[in-house]
This record gives structure tokens, sequence and C-alpha cells, in this order.
């Protein structure tokens, strides 16, 4: 076999099965370097996803779906809140030496000296009650859609919506 070989070449089949084990494992590292960490991703996605609660903005939106309920006409509505919109935040908490807690907000650096908290939850608003006012607010039919209506957007109950007539 040497005979057959010029000189300076290489018997790649030889050196293939010598170190077949050892290329393996370098293309299977190459190939997982190459898949992406999904950590990154719902941090990106999670950010993304929280939106504001506006409250002018929401009574417009169930004013107008509550106008679509036949034999209400143009209805108007005042919602209260008990408390807004909050986020829960990351706490790290420590016992000092004389073994009292120390608690502390998690931050992470976002690069450039900026730091954000890190947030675990977004708590929703809670209402306190409502009120409609419409023209077909004197029909019992249409005055049990709205309370329904309402109850099922804000998680109030009955006894906190109220429905009066407006001037038609």
């Amino acid at each position: 076999m040497k005979g057959l070989l010029q000189k300076g070449q290489i018997p790649w089949k030889e050196v293939w099965k010598r170190y077949q084990a050892i290329f393996l494992v370098i293309a299977v590292g190459c190939v997982l370097m190459l898949i992406p960490s999904g950590s990154k991703q719902e941090v990106e996605v999670q950010e993304n996803t929280q939106e504001e609660f506006l409250l002018d903005e929401f009574e417009e939106r169930l004013a107008n779906t509550l106008s679509c309920i036949e034999g209400a006409g143009e209805v108007q509505i005042m919602l209260s809140l008990s408390s807004g919109q909050r986020q829960i935040l990351a706490q790290d908490t420590k016992k000092g030496d004389e073994g009292e807690l120390q608690q502390t907000t998690v931050t992470v650096g976002r690069g450039s000296a900026t730091e954000e908290v890190v947030k675990l939850q977004t708590v929703a608003p809670q209402f306190r009650g409502a009120l409609v006012v419409c023209p077909g607010g004197n029909n019992p039919t249409v005055q049990l859609q709205i309370i329904q209506a309402v109850s099922a957007l804000t998680g109030l109950g009955s006894d906190r919506i109220s429905v009066c007539t407006g001037i038609q």
C-alpha cells in the first residue's frame, strides 16, 4: 500500500477510521452551538406581552361593546377602581449578622450603566363598581344583559353594577 501512495499524500480512509469518534464529537458540538438558546427569547416575549391598563380606553371599548346589545342604545359607562394595576418585583432576601432579614429588589444590567428591575407578575386592577347609563336601561331584559356583560368583563358582582335610563 505504501508503494501506491505518492509522496505527501495522506491516507484519509485510515485517518477517518482511526479518529472517527473524535470527528463525530466535534460535529455534534458544532451543531449544538448553532442551536439558539430559548431563555433570552422568553424574556423578550414576556416584556412585549405586558400591556398597560388605561381606564378611559377600557371604558370606551366596553361602552362600544355594550351599545351593540339590542335595545340598549348609546351606552355610557363609568368604572371605579379599588386598586390600580401593579407589578410584583423580584426580591432577594438575606439574613444579616444579627438575624434580621434584609430585602433588596433584584435588578438586571442592560449595558451602558442602565439597570432594570426584574418583574415577576403584573396584577390586574381591581374594580369597585360600575355605572351604566343608556336609553334602554328601563327594560329588564336589557338591564340583565348589560349586568351580565359588565360582570363577565370586570369581575364585579351584580350588586356592584347599576344600570340607569338615559335621555333618549
